[in-house]
């Protein structure tokens, strides 16, 4: 598990998005007010992502969508896991 403050690890490897202001005043509407949250006065948010990295540091998997719905199978990650 990360806590990526400031989505600084995703920001490297391009994942993070910046909400248009239209879904600012929609977000702020259901009191989703992002700097809150992200620490920072952003907007930003990560694409979801799931990574599987060795303990030298390397990416040895990365599954991200810019479709929050589409999630990798957790089977999946696990046959990385067992790989290594």
């Amino acid at each position: 598990m990360l806590q990526d403050e400031g989505n600084a690890f995703s920001r490297k490897l391009g994942l993070v998005f910046s909400l248009p202001e239209d879904l600012r005043t929609i977000y702020a509407g259901f009191d989703i007010v992002l700097p809150n949250y992200n620490g920072d006065e952003s907007w930003e948010l990560p694409m979801p992502a799931r990574l599987v990295i060795d303990t030298g540091g390397v990416i040895r998997s990365i599954d991200a969508d810019p479709d929050y719905t589409v999630r990798p199978e957790p089977e999946a990650t696990l046959a990385v896991l067992r790989s290594l």
